[in-house]
């Protein structure tokens, strides 16, 4: 080869392997197992869901810090690829970021500007959202040896080469023919891939399974609660404790499904050797339906260790025996050593929606301490007209809530109970300081109504709830906002030892988003507003605050690269309150495509500026609006519609306003999509459910909402909350 030839070899050379350094910096390094294990000790990365095998999101970085939190400023954000729900927590590993957005989209940014390595779009029928409780989320993925692993929402889980984004293996882990979907963050260890189900408001049963990471074969499957006794054993882990769940259940629950799904929070604990599990509600949610005889019903509402290598039962924790409310107990679970009564104690920590704040010897499963984080009293303390607590205390003998019998609504009762449903405290993460000791979580005290649903049939891909749906809200602007006001969220600094409260923030809205704490004494949280706020955490106040435009329901987290410490968050309207909408919510937020917004000290960068003004409103349609018609039509919107289109179809704009709707204006068409005509888009065919007589009912009762709107727009123009 002449000297010219060389040389151009070599430049081609050197070009192709610049060219493959900026776009796969992760390829240099495989995560292996030790490095998972010690990413506590990593400062730079943020290697696993919760950043450490604990869960605790603290970041030891201190650059940012109460001193210098007035410097923080953009250095870049990404524009995801869809408008719909954002959930997800970031992984940073060596350089990269991975994050998810809705659709189950996978994305690989280089975390020092942002430019786009690779995106994975998992190419699923968007009519799968129909079998999904709260849009079509996803909260992450996980790293493992050179794989990216990400859980699609119908139900497969694939790996994918690292480097380049393409698909190494693929393992389809539900039934496609049943209410099974997939919206967890995938969690590793071992040499395995642990994901659960989501679908029990659906009638899933749910259960984990875990995945061998290099060739995807199936290493076992654990069950949460007992299938069909006539049809024996599973040939799964569960098989040796399903005699111990089934005594806890009567009547033919397994007709139902049964719930039990394990839809967001697994924890691998490497230091015992154990793997948490956080169950969820029972499908329906209606005890007295799927277990007419009573019951505790396991798993329902548990904490379950299995060990990790073979999924062997070995221990449990039930947060809400005989769960009838969709108290889950599927929020994180935070791993910790506290110094408790003199002694060290390993405990595991959960703040499920149930609304007690949990600790317990992560060794043993045994109760260490529990008390309420919003105020819970016997019916016989509470106002009269007040809603009531399905508990007022923990009996720390046996472990077991002390209950109000009456919020068990059973024998034809109604009653208005707390803080369940969406509960104190949903799926958005908690994090713990290392300096304070505290832990920080977003709160509210939600109340719904409960009335048994006498005239429920279990239908197959449908919602299973056995309860009355409720009329909606009265239409009088002030009680509706008193509404929003009585179910304001908190930020909550809570000391696990003394299991009290050592301050709060009190929020305009519900349902904020997950939170971050770091060395530089400071907590960080997603609001409602879209504002993405600091503060101090020694004492709650409030230090800065940027407008990023969005809801960042994930969990915030913190990384470095060439020695500066960035902040990031992704935002997108996540999570079912903005579905619901409703009180609470700013109604009119446009919607937007979710983003990645990352900070660092003595960056300016700039959002583009965001149209805040009402969206418009068309003059509603002249229909027949009769009062006894709008009654029926408010009953029937609310168990078919509002879980997706908002309370009093109040929407969040996450899924469409039909308030707004062209399709409100003609009634054929509003009739044709109602049976079917939008299926594809993510619209359930509810033909089978309601009649030509239903929807005009409910196309009465929006076009009644649609006036209200409509008159509110004629006043003087809104504002940004």
């Amino acid at each position: 080869m002449s000297t010219s030839s060389l040389k151009i070899a070599c430049s081609a050379f050197a070009v192709a392997l610049a060219a493959t350094v900026s776009l796969a910096p992760a390829a240099a390094r495989p995560l292996t197992q030790q490095r998972l294990v010690a990413a506590d000790q990593d400062r730079a990365n943020w290697l696993l869901h919760g950043r450490d095998a604990g869960e605790q999101r603290y970041s030891p970085l201190e650059q940012v810090n109460t001193r210098t939190i007035g410097q923080l400023g953009l250095a870049w954000s990404y524009t995801m690829k869809v408008p719909r729900g954002v959930e997800a927590t970031p992984l940073v590993v060596d350089g990269v970021m991975y994050v998810t957005s809705a659709w189950s989209i996978v994305y690989a940014l280089d975390a020092r500007t942002g430019k786009e390595l690779w995106v994975y779009d998992p190419q699923m029928p968007h009519s799968t959202v129909t079998k999904a409780c709260c849009d079509a989320v996803n909260r992450g993925v996980a790293v493992y040896g050179d794989k990216v692993f990400v859980a699609t929402l119908d139900g497969r889980l694939v790996a994918l080469n690292a480097r380049t984004g393409k698909p190494v293996w693929t393992q389809q882990t539900t039934d496609k023919t049943k209410a099974h979907v997939s919206t967890g963050a995938p969690r590793v260890g071992k040499g395995l891939v642990f994901i659960g189900n989501s679908g029990g408001d659906f009638g899933a049963r749910g259960y984990v399974s875990a995945y061998d990471a290099a060739t995807g074969k199936m290493a076992w499957r654990f069950y949460t609660v007992p299938g069909d006794p006539a049809k024996g054993p599973d040939g799964a882990a569960s098989d040796k404790v399903f005699q111990m769940m089934a005594a806890t259940w009567t009547g033919e629950w397994w007709k139902y499904g049964g719930g039990g799904t394990v839809w967001d929070s697994i924890t691998y604990d490497p230091e015992l050797d154990q793997l948490y599990l956080g169950v969820g509600n029972g499908s329906p949610w209606n005890r007295q339906i799927r277990s007419p005889g009573g019951g505790d019903n396991l798993f329902l509402a548990s904490i379950v260790a299995l060990r990790p290598s073979t999924g062997e039962y070995l221990w449990h924790y039930q947060t809400t025996p005989g769960d009838t409310w969709d108290a889950t107990a599927t929020q994180q679970m935070m791993l910790a050593t506290l110094k408790i009564d003199g002694t060290d104690r390993k405990v595991l920590m959960q703040a499920p929606k149930n609304g007690f704040f949990y600790v317990l010897d992560r060794t043993t499963g045994k109760l260490v301490s529990a008390k309420n984080l919003v105020p819970m009293a016997k019916t016989a303390d509470t106002p009269k007209g007040a809603p009531i607590s399905w508990a007022y205390g923990i009996d720390m003998a046996t472990g077991r809530p002390l209950e109000n019998p009456e919020a068990r609504y059973e024998n034809g009762s109604r009653v208005t109970v707390h803080p369940v449903g969406p509960g104190a405290h949903g799926w958005q993460p908690m994090a713990m300081s290392r300096q304070t000791g505290l832990v920080y979580l977003p709160i509210q005290d939600f109340a719904i109504t409960y009335e048994t649903d006498p005239d429920y049939v279990y239908q197959p891909l449908r919602r299973q709830m056995g309860v009355k749906a409720g009329a909606g809200l009265p239409e009088d602007p002030v009680i509706r906002k008193r509404v929003g006001s009585a179910i304001a969220g908190r930020l909550v600094a809570w000391d696990p030892v003394a299991q009290k409260e050592a301050w709060h923030v009190q929020h305009d809205y519900s349902n904020n988003g997950g939170v971050l704490a770091t060395a530089g004494g400071l907590v960080f949280e997603g609001l409602t507003t879209g504002h993405f706020a600091a503060y101090d955490a020694a004492n709650g106040s409030k230090l800065w605050s940027y407008d990023v435009q969005n809801i960042a329901m994930g969990g915030p987290i913190s990384y470095e690269v060439g020695g500066e410490q960035y902040i990031a968050v992704a935002a997108g309207n996540g999570g079912s309150t903005y579905l619901l909408a409703g009180p609470g919510v700013p109604e009119d937020m446009p919607p937007l495509k979710g983003r990645v917004v990352v900070f660092k000290l003595g960056a300016k960068g700039q959002l583009p500026p965001v149209d805040w003004r009402p969206l418009p409103v068309p003059k509603p349609p002249v229909i027949d609006n009769a009062p006894a018609l709008r009654a029926r039509g408010a009953e029937l919107y609310g168990g078919n519609c509002a879980a997706c289109h908002g309370i009093n179809a109040i929407s969040g704009n996450v899924l469409p306003d039909l308030r707004r709707s062209p399709f409100l204006q003609a009634p054929a068409a509003f009739k044709a999509m109602v049976h079917g005509a939008g299926y594809e888009r993510g619209m359930p065919d509810f033909k089978e459910i309601l009649n030509d007589a239903d929807v005009e009912a409910i196309q009465a009762f929006v076009a009644r909402e649609a006036e209200l709107l409509y008159a509110r727009q004629q006043a003087p123009s809104q504002s940004k909350p």
